[in-house]
This record gives structure tokens, C-alpha cells and sequence, in this order.
């Protein structure tokens, strides 16, 4: 009988492990109630393998975090140049919302315990927020020169958009219930679009 040696993890690997782990528990126990002997077992690896890729917890939480957000935004402002027409937000906000919910470890790290670390905010808004809203404001002015959107701050409007979605992000129960069924994400997608677009005002004859 031959018997096959798998190959140790690799160190990409290793590291993915360990994120992954801080991803679950940072959102199941939260950052203070997570110890690194707590990661280190989640993710298979003795506590000093974790502290070789990171020099402490601080560190593995800003990596969760940052990378989250730019995984988020990234996918948002994809959509967005992916649209069929400037009026098509109602499709972009349901996938946003399904995406939420399968994603709900994530969204819990990124908009929660951001809260509670302002070196970690100031480096988000920093290195990936203001990045972001720049992409929007250039997709939004575009909008804007065509005539298909009304002219106005295309900045602040892509900071409304962004907005949005982080509203959405900071609870499962913000705006829609966890167990939300296909229909009603999709009717809390149109709606969300139908304000955006058209405001709440009723428009003069």
C-alpha cells in the first residue's frame, strides 16, 4: 500500500487560513472577545505561526477589515459600470443586498468594528473610501454630461450611493430581515433605487 504525504500548507495559504478564521470569529465573538490563541486554533496553526505573518491581533483585524472594503466597493462600483443603462440601480441594489446576506461574516467585521477603532476608519476612509468615491463621482458625472441624470455635486452624489449600501451593511435588520425571500429584496431593491433616482418630493405640474 502507497501512501501519499500531503505537502505542508504554503505560506499564501497559511495566511489565507488565519484571515479566514478572524473573519469568522471577529464577527461571532468580536475583537475584544477574540484571543489570538482563539485565531490560531480556529485557523490550524501554533500561535507562533500566526504572530510570523502578523505582529498582533490589531493587525490581522485591519487586514480583515481593508481588504473587506475594498472587496465590497470593488464589486458595488463593478456592477455599477456593468449596468445596462444610468437607470438600471434597482439591479445593482438586489445583488448588493443578496450579497450581503451571503456574506454576513464580512459585512459584520467591516461596518461594526470599524466603528470602535479610529486608526482602522481613518485608514479605510483614507486608502479606500476616498478612492471608491472618486470612481463613483467620474461615474456618476458621466451620467450627469449625458443629461440622463440631473447636473448637480456628482461627489456628493456618489457618496449618497456609497452610502447607502453602508446604511444596509451596518445590521442584517437595517433595512431587511435576514431571511428576506427574493421578492421582498427585490421590492426593497426598487424602492431604494426609486428614491435615489427621484427623490421623495411629488413633482410640480
Amino acid at each position: 500500500m502507497r501512501i501519499f504525504n500531503s505537502s505542508p500548507p504554503s505560506e499564501t495559504q497559511t495566511r489565507t487560513r488565519i484571515l479566514e478564521a478572524a473573519q469568522r470569529l471577529f464577527a461571532s465573538q468580536g475583537f475584544d472577545g477574540t484571543t489570538t490563541r482563539d485565531l490560531a486554533q480556529a485557523a490550524g496553526v501554533a500561535e507562533g505561526t500566526l504572530f510570523r505573518h502578523f505582529p498582533n491581533k490589531k493587525a490581522i483585524l485591519v487586514e480583515v477589515a481593508t481588504s473587506g472594503w475594498v472587496e465590497i466597493l470593488t464589486d458595488l462600483l463593478t456592477e455599477l459600470s456593468e449596468m445596462g443603462s444610468y437607470k438600471a440601480v434597482a439591479q445593482v441594489m438586489r445583488r448588493r443586498m443578496w450579497n450581503f446576506q451571503k456574506n454576513a461574516d464580512l459585512m459584520r467585521v467591516c461596518f461594526m468594528e470599524v466603528q470602535f477603532h479610529p486608526d482602522l476608519r481613518d485608514r479605510i476612509q483614507l486608502e479606500v473610501i476616498t478612492k471608491m468615491t472618486d470612481v463613483g463621482e467620474a461615474f456618476f458625472q458621466t451620467a450627469m454630461d449625458k443629461g440622463i441624470y440631473r447636473q448637480g455635486d456628482a461627489k456628493l452624489v456618489a457618496k449618497v450611493f456609497l452610502g447607502m449600501f453602508a446604511i444596509a451593511g451596518f445590521s442584517n435588520n437595517t433595512l431587511i430581515e435576514p431571511d428576506a425571500s427574493p421578492q421582498q429584496m427585490q421590492e426593497m431593491a426598487e424602492g431604494l433605487a426609486d428614491i435615489f433616482l427621484n427623490g421623495v418630493l411629488v413633482k410640480e405640474l
